[in-house]
């Protein structure tokens, strides 16, 4: 049954994901504990180690060690990091477009992911409290 490519997929990203949910529940738990809830603590630190870890483990499994299965790559990107961050996606691929020459992708996707991001939680805070 997990020898069918179509069914390994799935699976290691459903693994990573878990153990990547638990990591941002438990860290943000800890952060709230040590260091209180004036400022996401928990929040930044797992942000920017996800940007880390999702920079370190692209490049080393593409450039270093060939030889990482798919399912293995796929379970600690969109798994792991997928669910711990995905600030770490967005990292990687704002620094794939700016690399790849696209510089008005890159800035349209960096700036616009945040700032629509923002204004897109605002809206949905004001369509939630519609008709209160």
């Amino acid at each position: 049954m997990l020898t069918e490519l179509n069914l390994r997929a799935p699976i290691a990203i459903s693994l990573g994901a878990i153990a990547g949910a638990l990591s941002r529940y438990y860290l943000t738990l800890w952060f709230a504990k040590a260091w209180g809830t004036a400022f996401p603590y928990g929040t930044f630190f797992i942000n920017l180690t996800g940007c880390f870890g999702m920079g370190f483990f692209v490049t080393f499994a593409l450039e270093r060690v060939t030889a990482v299965p798919p399912e293995v790559r796929l379970m600690v990107t969109t798994g792991f990091l997928g669910a711990y961050t995905t600030f770490s996606t967005y990292g990687l691929e704002s620094i794939i477009l700016w690399r790849d020459r696209s510089l008005t992708a890159a800035g349209f996707y960096w700036a616009g992911s945040a700032i629509l991001g923002l204004i897109s939680v605002q809206l949905g805070v004001i369509f939630a409290r519609l008709g209160k």
